[in-house]
């Protein structure tokens, strides 16, 4: 296949396309981050980098050669964790330029496949009109099915299709849940807190914590803790405890009615938004929470110890083998990582292009 992906990030789309059997001719990869591209042209030297999305009709192409487009455009507009701008703000906006493209490239091969991604927290409102501009309406696949981590997210994708009484709808079926937990992804070791998160803590006893499944990864990354304490009350910053000890239970600080829940072994705690009122932390059981493009304080518990996830702990998060990134820090691996796809679930949807 003669493939162009746009925002491309960590090249996953091309990694599946190798680990299903597709075999690639020409890949067209356009992405901006200098440390993506190391990535992607470490593991696949042949990609032909293309640049910038919206310089897409300067790029030399073939339009009419092209068998596949990816797209994973900018969600921040979208997402619950941003400013909820819409698909017309400033990054998200960007899919707009996706479909520009994918016009022009069915106007001169129609048969042309394509795979679209965005959040799961996307308004109604939203996917209407990224629906009824692709014409078809997505499928919903939460990536936790095949990796231990929460990550909700819409495909848009005419690789296989049905017909509803009213509309077409992508008719990927949901993938076999694999039933991968937190604690099957954790590995030995321990990492120091970020210094950047320090500086909002207050310095205690030293103490720890660890969990079942992780929410999303979004584009970041921590490091390592052990304190009763995270961050305690201060009448001139006005802190808040976050974790603490009550016969001898380990409580974290929550949105909730009664204002914590208790941390167990292989829970993941997500301290992603210290100084948020309504966000300040997070427990969540047997899974994590969605990995981030920024701001992943992803924390484990266990034998009286919290720590951050580790590099190779979000690796696998996202179903990428252990070192995939070994050649980025940890902080641009998070990046990339938390602002990418889940690889096991683009390998579950490319597997019904042969069909």
């Amino acid at each position: 296949m003669n493939v162009i992906s746009l925002f491309n990030g960590m090249n996953t789309g091309r990694q599946a396309l190798e680990n299903v059997g597709i075999k690639v001719n020409k890949y067209y990869s356009s992405e901006i981050k200098p440390y993506a591209i190391e990535l992607t042209q470490h593991h696949f030297p042949d990609t032909i980098q293309v640049g910038d999305v919206t310089k897409w009709r300067e790029w030399n192409i073939d339009w009419q050669s092209i068998d596949l487009i990816l797209s994973g455009s900018p969600c921040q507009d979208l997402s619950a964790a941003g400013k909820r701008a819409g698909i017309n703000g400033k990054k998200s906006s960007l899919f707009f330029t996706f479909v520009e493209i994918l016009e022009h490239v069915k106007a001169v091969n129609p048969n042309v496949l394509f795979l679209q991604e965005n959040v799961g927290s996307a308004s109604k409102l939203d996917v209407g009109i990224m629906s009824r501009a692709l014409g078809v309406y997505p499928v919903r696949i939460n990536s936790s099915l095949l990796t231990a981590q929460l990550r909700d997210r819409y495909y848009w994708s005419n690789i296989k299709t049905k017909e509803t009484m009213f509309d077409l709808v992508t008719d990927i079926p949901q993938p076999i849940d694999k039933g991968i937990m937190f604690k099957d992804i954790l590995t030995s070791g321990s990492h120091i807190i970020p210094q950047e998160y320090l500086k909002e803590c207050k310095s205690g006893n030293m103490s720890t914590i660890e969990r079942d499944k992780h929410t999303c990864l979004n584009t970041g990354s921590g490091n390592n803790v052990s304190q009763k304490s995270l961050i305690k009350r201060d009448s001139t910053t006005n802190m808040v405890t976050l974790i603490y000890e009550v016969n001898d239970k380990i409580r974290c600080k929550t949105n909730t009615i009664k204002g914590y829940d208790v941390v167990t072994e292989n829970d993941c705690l997500d301290l992603s938004f210290p100084t948020s009122i309504t966000r300040s932390a997070r427990v969540t059981k047997g899974k994590s929470p969605c990995l981030m493009e920024s701001n992943n304080n992803l924390y484990s518990y266990k034998d009286g110890m919290v720590r951050t996830v580790n590099q190779i702990e979000m690796e696998r998060l996202q179903g990428f083998p252990d070192g995939y990134t070994s050649i980025l820090s940890k902080s641009k691996a998070g990046s990339l990582l938390g602002d990418g796809w889940t690889l096991p679930v683009i390998e579950h949807i490319f597997k019904f292009i042969n069909k």
